[in-house]
């Protein structure tokens, strides 16, 4: 049994930084041989919360808008198994260029005292493309407009 970190100050700062959340929805497929969440399935959250994100903080529309993800990572912290307590996928826009936007992602749950455990960080670098044209575009002043008043921290 892995023993469970429970979140330092620094973390609990971290985590509010998080305006958008959804339960993960994880499935007995997720899990490895060792019984925790393979790290792909990690991926697969953060492209699940993405969905969620843009309509809901903006007037995103799948068939209109798209961006590619040019990179994406993860830092794996903490295994999250079925028993994870309310397993849950976070995201943030953390910065915004000409062309592209930088994502933030937490995988976090509940330890037994009710305090949060973040498994896992990740980051994408996500490109708006044209996709009639297949290439790169500038990002919509209504997108990053949105994006801006949903994320304070684009604001400094």
């Amino acid at each position: 049994m892995i023993k469970q970190k429970k979140m330092t100050n620094n973390n609990e700062q971290t985590i509010k930084q998080f305006r958008f959340s959804i339960p993960i929805p994880m499935r007995w497929n997720d899990l490895d041989g060792l019984g925790h969440v393979n790290n792909i399935y990690y991926f697969e959250y953060f492209q699940i919360i993405r969905g969620e994100y843009f309509p809901a903080v903006s007037d995103w529309d799948w068939k209109k808008n798209m961006f590619v993800i040019a990179h994406i990572e993860c830092d794996f912290l903490q295994e999250l198994t079925l028993q994870s307590i309310s397993p849950t996928v976070k995201a943030r826009t953390s910065s915004i260029s000409n062309k592209s936007f930088e994502m933030e992602y937490l995988i976090t749950s509940k330890a037994k005292d009710g305090s949060d455990i973040i498994h896992a960080k990740g980051k994408s670098i996500n490109v708006m493309v044209d996709i009639v044209a297949k290439k790169s575009v500038q990002i919509p002043d209504w997108l990053l407009n949105k994006l801006t008043e949903y994320e304070p921290a684009l604001k400094q």
